[in-house]
């Protein structure tokens, strides 16, 4: 029986996928599948596509509204991957109303807990407001002060 070869779909992390984060961590999933991608991964695509046409109007806007408040949130979906057993974190960080920066993706380690997931979570959010506090000082935009943080979980808050 002859085999049927599919070609890639090119919905990149570069292109569609950096002004549509409401299918950032599907693209960025897919794409670890791109050298051997099945059937199933070929339908996982055009459901993407099919949402895409259907949902036009998902994108990130900007406007002139300008502030320096810092807000950001994060969460994780512990064991999320049913193959790993792996938790997939997830934040954004916005600067005023603008979203500057948002990530989700597979935690490293399997977490042993929702709080554990939650904390590491957590961790992830403080390393890169680190990093973008840092690139804003030497931009010269001064940042008001503390920044938030928010998240759902009581008991990684309640880790020391």
């Amino acid at each position: 029986m002859h085999q049927r070869k599919y070609a890639p779909v090119l919905i990149s992390e570069a292109g569609l996928a950096v002004t549509r984060p409401d299918i950032s961590f599907e693209v960025r999933t897919l794409s670890q599948f791109l050298q051997n991608r099945k059937r199933s991964h070929m339908d996982a695509a055009l459901r993407i596509v099919k949402y895409i046409k259907h949902h036009p109007g998902q994108r990130l806007l900007l406007s002139s509204y300008s502030s320096t408040v810092i807000t950001s949130y994060c969460d994780a979906n512990w064991a999320a991957c049913l193959i790993t057993r792996k938790s997939v974190s997830g934040f954004l960080i916005k600067l005023g109303r603008f979203l500057i920066s948002w990530k989700s993706k597979k935690q490293t380690m399997v977490s042993r807990s929702s709080a554990e997931a939650e904390y590491r979570s957590m961790a992830t959010i403080v390393s890169e407001l680190t990093w973008i506090l840092s690139l804003l000082k030497e931009i010269g935009i001064e940042i008001s002060q503390p920044v938030t943080i928010y998240s759902d979980s009581k008991s990684a808050m309640q880790i020391e």
